[in-house]
């Protein structure tokens, strides 16, 4: 049944392996780890249910027991006919002896049906996960060009001066079509507060009074 599970999503390559013979050990050693849950639904003698879950908690950051649903499936020629119901019933059974508060569910991405089936059972979000794998995140650090905090933050600063400087062109720009468009990035901003030192050296110099007319007493 989980193979059956894994081939039905199109990321069920999370859920479980496609080796009959590693994923049976994988689930021995969920039946026999601490709190570990295995649980069946039968129709007409026929296995047509399945629930794994484990009993978390207490751990050293909190003293809450949870019981986490790893997976709940139910064979498609079976559904809507009540087993996925009765194995929530299990579950609650099995936290009320474990004395866990709470029930978290991580159903898959793209599992719609099994998300509207937890949504109408009561289950709310939680939280959200992100995964990597080790091998990206390491490719993808050591390719980041920001290696330092003082690196990002000449970034940030020459990116807001890019920003000034495109917006002063832009409203340049407005003012008269047919101006000329300055160079953008680093270099473009780096001009642009030449100019602007230019521009305010030569109204300086143009308020001073001509040496001619200086009076000497």
């Amino acid at each position: 049944m989980c193979l059956e599970a894994r081939a039905e999503l199109m990321v069920g390559a999370q859920l479980c392996t496609d080796d009959p013979v590693r994923l049976r050990e994988q689930l021995l050693m969920l039946l026999n780890a601490p709190g570990g849950v295995i649980v069946v639904a039968t129709l007409d003698e026929r296995v047509d249910g399945l629930l794994l879950a484990r009993i978390v908690g207490p751990g050293p950051f909190t003293d809450a027991v949870v019981l986490t649903l790893e997976s709940l499936y139910v064979r498609q020629s079976a559904r809507r006919r009540g087993l996925g119901h009765a194995l929530l019933l299990a579950a609650v059974d099995i936290a009320d002896q474990a004395g866990a508060l709470e029930v978290f569910a991580s159903p898959l991405p793209g599992a719609r049906g099994m998300h509207r089936f937890l949504a109408q059972a009561g289950f709310a979000p939680a939280a959200a996960h992100r995964v990597v794998t080790t091998a990206a995140l390491a490719r993808r650090l050591t390719q980041d060009p920001v290696t330092s905090a003082g690196a990002g933050r000449r970034s940030s600063r020459h990116g807001l001066e890019d920003l000034i400087a495109r917006r002063r062109q832009a409203r340049a720009r407005e003012e008269d079509p047919l101006a000329p468009v300055a160079a953008t990035g680093t270099h473009g901003a780096r001009q642009a507060r030449m100019s602007i030192s230019m521009q305010v050296t030569r109204a300086v110099q143009s308020r001073r009074p001509p040496s001619s007319s200086t009076v000497t007493s």
